[in-house]
């Protein structure tokens, strides 16, 4: 993984769960370009995008190894108006916030996270986590310190390969059963969202809706065969 630093000009804002285009020129000319969520909160001036390196990758192996400081990209974007969240918005419902991710999933909800610790007043707010391993948590400092902040965020890991030696938390996929105890109840009406690997997002979003969730309260956002599933 890479956290990429971008001084845009005239970048136009983006909202919590907007993500770019990055598009490749080679020297012979051929394009290709991928689509990366938006890591760095609205607030913040220069925009961070955080990038999983995949092996057979067109683009992420050049922004996560061969990108330096000074290189130019070309981006397209913000991209995107259903996947999005506003503390503000939030605010005026008094919703809770309920976060679920696989992997790099976990990109955009931490800009909605880095967002909502920006924002005047916080809704409560919760984070489920799953990856293969302890060494492949995300941003697991800056989560540590913003649930040591204690304004109403809990966050809860999930491990679905070998724990690190004295781990306490839940080793297994997230389900149903994992869902219903660390999850708001659905009288609260959270505002949900769900992302990571395609096979993540549809069962947890099953699972919430079995569990009486609002099916137009819970946003999902997928992507390939990738991440702790």
């Amino acid at each position: 993984m890479r956290t990429i630093v971008l001084d845009v000009p005239e970048w136009p804002g983006h909202r919590p769960g907007q993500h770019v285009d990055v598009r490749l020129t080679a020297e012979d000319g051929y394009q290709t370009e991928r689509s990366y969520s938006i890591a760095s909160p609205p607030e913040q001036e220069l925009l961070e995008l955080t990038v999983e390196r995949l092996d057979d990758g067109e683009v992420s192996p050049y922004l996560v190894g061969e990108l330096r400081e000074g290189d130019r990209l070309e981006l397209r974007g913000p991209i995107g108006g259903y996947f999005v969240w506003s503390a503000a918005a939030s605010a005026v419902d008094e919703s809770p916030l309920l976060l679920v991710a696989g992997g790099s999933g976990v990109v955009p909800l931490m800009c909605m996270l880095r967002h909502r610790a920006a924002a005047a007043r916080r809704p409560a707010a919760r984070l489920l986590y799953s990856a293969r391993t302890a060494d492949e948590l995300i941003y697991r400092d800056e989560l540590d310190r913003l649930v040591a902040a204690r304004d109403g965020l809990a966050v809860t890991v999930t491990l679905t390969g070998a724990p690190p030696p004295g781990w306490t938390g839940p080793t297994r996929r997230i389900d149903e059963r994992m869902l219903a105890g660390t999850a708001w109840p659905a009288a609260q009406r959270p505002a949900a969202f769900v992302c990571g690997p395609t096979g993540l997002v549809e069962a947890v979003a099953g699972d919430l809706v079995k569990l009486g969730h609002d099916p137009g309260r819970i946003k999902t956002e997928r992507f390939g065969p990738t991440g702790g599933a």
